[in-house]
């Protein structure tokens, strides 16, 4: 077992049985013209953590964890695609729509897929879903079952929709959750700010939270490496 010294207190895991979700961290998020530049937002917000999210993956990748990368998007016949969803908010463009990458949020388009530096390797898992958290919809569960996982270290975007969503669904499953604090972020800096404090509060009631240091310390016993 190895310790985390993170907060409310320390996060104890067994590194066999830990794997890495990193959350949507795709170009209709994060790149100018996507869907949450349609919603209105700053996507530069998120595009900053990625240098983070890279330095995390890597030194899951030294220490042999499981990564999972998650997509959020929907068969290009949007048969899984729930109205309600289809028509909430007021974005210039919606879900299917044609935009500057492809049909917004539409499986397979080069919109949906993962940012380039942070690119899925041979042999790590794409699991693509059709809503905000990653069981929902998607083989997740069975996938970690498989590989006997019982802790669970989170990335990527937004930190009080996808991420918190699919880290409380896990918490309810038995999962020992840890968020990588500066390795997720929102739109809405108040509002990653709340959903951390919501997700460690009352002694860890959703899971705890540290710096991507002090995870790839914790992994590797030494500093984390640079990216290239």
């Amino acid at each position: 077992m190895k310790t985390i010294a993170a907060q409310p207190f320390d996060y104890t895991f067994d590194q066999p049985h830990t794997a890495l979700i990193v959350i949507d961290m795709q170009r209709d998020f994060i790149e100018p013209g996507g869907f949450g530049a349609t919603l209105g937002n700053d996507v530069s917000l998120l595009r900053k953590i990625v240098p983070t999210v890279g330095r995390l993956i890597d030194a899951s990748r030294i220490a042999g964890l499981p990564i999972i990368h998650t997509r959020e998007c929907h068969k290009p016949d949007l048969s899984d695609l729930p109205k309600a969803k289809h028509l909430r908010g007021k974005p210039s463009m919606r879900i299917g729509d044609p935009g500057p990458m492809g049909r917004i949020l539409i499986a397979g388009e080069p919109g949906a897929d993962i940012v380039p530096e942070l690119s899925a390797k041979p042999g790590e898992i794409v699991l693509d879903k059709p809503g905000k958290g990653a069981f929902y919809g998607t083989p997740l569960s069975s996938l970690l079952a498989e590989r006997k996982i019982t802790h669970l270290v989170f990335a990527g975007v937004t930190t009080e929709v996808c991420v918190q969503s699919t880290m409380r669904e896990a918490n309810d499953r038995g999962f020992e959750c840890l968020l990588a604090e500066d390795a997720t972020e929102s739109y809405f800096p108040e509002f990653k700010k709340a959903a951390i404090d919501m997700i460690r509060a009352q002694g860890a009631i959703v899971g705890w939270t540290a710096t991507v240091d002090q995870i790839a310390i914790a992994l590797l016993d030494r500093e984390p490496p640079a990216r290239s």
